[in-house]
């Protein structure tokens, strides 16, 4: 989903915890506003420990031979927590 979703959610999760004054009948607007607000947080923090924890620092080290093949050889370090 992503940054988008999440923060879609909470927009409109804040327009109606906070500024539609309609009521539905047996629906708590103001309590589904909160609901995705609080969702859509959520998701913008899970995508972004999801983006960092994909980001890796490394080096490429490319290798051109005599008979014209090319070798990579690829070393990364990953830092989790």
């Amino acid at each position: 989903m992503g940054y988008g979703a999440g923060g879609f959610l909470v927009v409109v999760g804040l327009i109606l915890a906070l500024a539609v004054q309609d009521a539905v009948e047996g629906v708590d607007l103001q309590m589904i506003g909160w609901i995705m607000t609080i969702v859509g947080v959520a998701l913008l923090v899970l995508t972004a420990v999801t983006l960092n924890r994909r980001r890796e620092s490394g080096t490429v080290a490319t290798t051109t031979h005599p008979d014209g093949s090319v070798t990579e050889r690829r070393t990364s370090s990953h830092h989790d927590v």
